[in-house]
């Protein structure tokens, strides 16, 4: 990877890059054992409803309605609601070098995530992210999903960084594409160690921090 203009700031992923995901296919097969759900029953409805979940234009309760409760069931919905959130894990070496990047080379750090909103709320302040994150582009604050470019524009309208001053951390290599064609440089993050050697080659990681 080839260094360019100087990065001054850093988009990054929540679910994948600092956090487990949030509400993925794995998680939610957890759900049906735990619940004793048809998983397949439940996995359709979450598709024909996520993507308005994610954009904040269905509510929790409501997408917990069509996808879970559409039938009576001996367990509760706070209970089920409990059980999602309990699956969010932090990467604590993932936060620890977003934070030493922001503090070593002042960048701007905004977050640009596909989250639905009572989950990324949850996400932000159990995990305390605010406390490095400048801005959260999140799908249920901006109601537009990844891989949708606009989401991509809107954050940059938001920082004012010219494109070529921005770096994205991202699991999913599409949306890396995706930020690529606007201009802005990418990793696709796999683990700490090759994250690391990335921002390396890009001189934001040298000394300390660098594995």
């Amino acid at each position: 990877m080839m260094a360019g203009a100087p990065i001054t700031t850093l988009f990054v992923d929540i679910g994948g890059v600092l956090l487990s995901n949030g509400w993925d296919h794995h998680a939610r097969e957890r759900a049906a054992a735990e619940f004793k759900l048809d998983y397949a029953e439940m996995d359709a409805r979450h598709r024909a409803v996520f993507a308005g979940y994610e954009e904040g234009k269905v509510t929790l309760d409501e997408y917990l309605g069509l996808t879970v409760f559409h039938e009576e069931r001996a367990f509760s919905r706070d209970e089920v609601r409990k059980f999602m959130f309990a699956q969010s894990k932090s990467d604590p070496d993932m936060i620890a070098l977003i934070a030493q990047l922001k503090g070593q080379h002042r960048l701007k750090i905004v977050v640009v995530s596909n989250e639905a909103r009572e989950l990324n709320a949850y996400r932000i302040s159990k995990f305390k992210l605010g406390e490095f994150v400048d801005a959260f582009v999140s799908s249920c604050f901006v109601r537009i999903r990844k891989p949708d470019a606009d989401i991509f524009r809107l954050a940059l309208d938001i920082t004012q960084a010219p494109a070529e001053r921005v770096l994205y951390i991202e699991n999913t290599p599409m949306f890396v594409e995706v930020a690529k064609r606007l201009g802005i440089r990418g990793i696709v993050h796999t683990d700490y160690a090759s994250t690391c050697r990335q921002l390396t080659s890009l001189g934001l990681l040298t000394g300390q921090g660098s594995p």
